[in-house]
């Protein structure tokens, strides 16, 4: 996953926005050879495939991967040389990244359970490929030699190419004995098993609960009847987002919340925490034989954090700031809670629990900023907010966006759309958009990587494929689906992980897109999401459904206000899952529920629900984010630095800043360390001013990061 296998919904505590990251990407059934004779390289990726042909795709993958590092690693290794060993395995890694995803991708969304299964199959055999062209000792010394050799007679490009192979080969022990090298390779094949069995264990995760009307007080007509109904009249609510979240911030019955709460954080919760404690003793175990003190200080070494003491000072930094702030909205969440049990007849417990936390920051949102959500959410169509996002980011990034007629998609409701620039009418890449829930499809909102953005072995770019996921609400008879504004913001932030993938214009496919350190992956789409807070962007993505008259101003006023509304919990809720995740992965082993606990208490002042493990459905830890789920928190204080200091102050529509942005960010990929491409945007180094200043936060921090 890259999340590392997909980018998921961060939904999202920021609840809304998951972010798993595909990695390993990719789905083309073309070979090298076909990308040479192709040229730009237009989507040729097939979706109606049935079990046996991924089958016998990936043993087709598998062969041909293996003979190329066969034949690297036999080299005599005083004859290695660029175009043998290190254009050699740049040609095999793009052709593995444009063949893999298309057997790796449909267990996230095709209809059809047996295909998922096989796609799921698929991967799992290709995981264990992973683990062993990685520890291919013999491919591992000529990349040395290669590197001992080639000093002076390479791009900046390729050196950093070079220099990364020899880096993740290290960092796979293969300077350490047989036997080491061994245990590691047998390990790490255990790892990826369990975490696709984790993951797969969620998509397939259908369980939902039955209320009454009357258990349902205080949701919109227009919810209630978008939901299934048993013979009895009773209505089914599924643990999807679309049903999960308008439940929990709206239903005036504290036990249907409960309820609710309750099945929601026990999802998966005995397979996948016996997966997920076992995965954290076996990441600790691969690092003690690396050498490292624990499994963060391993993952953190390559990220723009370095080592598990940055990251802890941070999250304290962080921690200390907003405490008295989340402090004072407790409390006024309680007097809020203690009231409406007055009116309502129900017992005050004298405390905040799990279920009442959303419920009650929503009726903060309504009190302090009486925005009025039901009324909100009749402006944004989903057709409305598609056409005005897409023509933000054509003006800003200087793109033209077509919709591809007859496109072979994996589902009818799936469309694929083509991207060029809109000066020189060259097409720079493709991208699907597959926005509603069905059954076994990816419960959050991602973008997956599908081909990498890159030089071909002509030397012409290859034309890099992405896909947006999401489980935004089905339209239905009457009426569109209607996004909820936290739903739009979502859009925006996945949509900017599409353009950071289709604008990518590297060398190697190993730095396509978002092929970039993990805490810094988010920072293009976190700073995107500013637009959906601001005025002419929200004029532009919205209108009433019925009349199409635009939002009155007061409404937008007061949702743009409404910004700051519960920064202190919201944040703080970040925190608490940053923290869990680096004490998990700073222990050779943990009870993740009893960590979990301890950290909502610690931190938020808020119990988590006994009987609940919230971490067992926590994609993120078994899906790229292990030991760097801080990344979220670290990489807002760039984005909003980037925001604030250019496009803000520039102007939010300059194209000319959107261009240089396209240009200097997102065609960079990973070709270039993040700090150096945030430097270079900003003309200096970064701030956290303008993050605290966002959050609506007085005291801001003036440190350098």
């Amino acid at each position: 996953m890259y999340l590392l296998t997909a980018i998921v919904c961060r939904a999202h505590f920021r609840v809304c926005k998951p972010l798993l990251r595909m990695t390993i990407a990719s789905g083309s059934v073309l070979s090298a050879r076909d990308c040479s004779q192709a040229g730009h390289v237009r989507n040729t990726l097939r979706w109606n495939l049935s079990p046996d042909e991924i089958r016998t795709m990936t043993d087709s993958l598998i062969a041909r991967v293996k003979k190329v590092y066969d034949d690297v690693g036999s080299l005599n290794i005083e004859n290695v040389s660029v175009e043998n060993t290190l254009m050699t395995l740049a040609n095999a890694k793009m052709d593995y990244a444009s063949s893999r995803h298309v057997l790796a991708f449909p267990q996230y969304v095709c209809p059809s359970k047996e295909l998922r299964s096989a796609s799921t199959e698929a991967e799992k055999r290709l995981s264990e490929l992973d683990v062993e062209i990685n520890m291919r000792e013999d491919v591992f010394k000529r990349i040395t030699a290669l590197q001992n050799k080639q000093k002076d007679n390479l791009s900046a490009e390729e050196k950093r190419f070079l220099d990364r192979l020899v880096t993740l080969g290290q960092r796979k022990g293969l300077h350490l004995s047989k036997d080491i090298q061994e245990e590691i390779k047998r390990t790490s094949k255990l790892i990826s098993e369990l975490s696709i069995e984790f993951n797969k264990n969620l998509n397939e995760e259908s369980k939902f609960l039955i209320f009454s009307e009357h258990e349902l007080g205080g949701l919109a007509a227009t919810f209630l009847s978008g939901l299934d109904k048993t013979a009895e009249g009773r209505y089914k609510v599924t643990l999807e987002y679309p049903h999960y979240y308008p439940l929990m911030k709206r239903c005036h019955n504290p036990e249907t919340r409960r309820k609710m709460e309750m099945a929601f954080n026990s999802r998966c919760k005995e397979v996948n925490t016996a997966i997920l404690e076992e995965l954290i003793q076996l990441r600790a175990k691969v690092a003690h034989l690396l050498g490292y003190g624990s499994h963060a200080e391993y993952v953190l070494e390559i990220n723009m954090a370095k080592n598990a003491s940055n990251v802890s000072d941070f999250l304290d930094k962080f921690h200390e700031t907003l405490k008295p702030v989340g402090i004072k909205e407790r409390k006024y969440i309680l007097a809020l809670k203690k009231r409406e049990c007055l009116m309502k007849g129900y017992q005050f417990d004298e405390k905040i629990n799990a279920w009442d936390l959303p419920y009650y920051m929503n009726q903060v949102e309504q009190r302090k900023f009486a925005v009025d959500k039901d009324k909100l959410i009749e402006y944004f169509p989903l057709d409305v907010v598609t056409e005005g996002l897409f023509g933000i980011y054509q003006e800003l990034l200087g793109l033209t966006f077509t919709e591809v007629e007859q496109a072979d998609v994996w589902h009818e409701n799936v469309k694929l759309y083509s991207a060029r620039d809109t000066e020189t009418g060259e097409e720079i890449g493709q991208f699907y958009l597959d926005l509603h829930p069905r059954e076994g499809k990816y419960g959050h909102a991602g973008c997956f990587g599908l081909q990498p953005g890159c030089r071909g072995p002509d030397g012409k770019r290859r034309l890099p494929v992405a896909a947006m996921v999401a489980n935004f609400t089905k339209p239905r008879k009457g009426c569109p689906s209607l996004l909820q504004h936290h739903e739009v913001e979502t859009y925006f932030h996945e949509f900017g992980h599409v353009m950071h993938e289709i604008c990518s214009k590297t060398a190697f496919s190993e730095f396509s897109g978002t092929m970039v350190e993990t805490d810094f992956v988010e920072v293009p789409s976190q700073m995107l999401e500013n637009w959906v807070w601001e005025k002419e962007p929200l004029r532009r993505m919205s209108c009433h459904y019925k009349d199409g008259t635009p939002i009155p101003d007061e409404l937008l006023d007061k949702l743009i206000a409404s910004r700051v509304a519960n920064t202190g919990l919201m944040n703080l809720r970040q925190v608490v899952l940053s923290k869990v995740d680096q004490s998990l992965h700073t222990s050779p082993r943990a009870d993740t529920a009893e960590v979990f606990a301890k950290h909502c208490q610690d931190i938020l002042g808020i119990p988590a629900t006994p009987g609940t493990n919230m971490t067992a459905s926590f994609s993120h830890l078994a899906g790229g984010y292990d030991g760097q789920y801080y990344s979220y928190l670290w990489s807002e204080v760039y984005s909003m630095d980037i925001f604030f200091s250019r496009f803000k102050k520039e102007g939010i529509m300059n194209p000319k800043v959107g261009k240089e942005y396209r240009r200097v960010i997102l065609e960079a990929g990973g070709s270039v360390d993040g700090m150096d491409m945030v430097k270079t945007f900003l003309g200096r180094a970064p701030y956290q001013d303008a993050f605290f200043q966002c959050k609506g936060l007085v005291n801001s921090q003036e440190a350098s990061m």
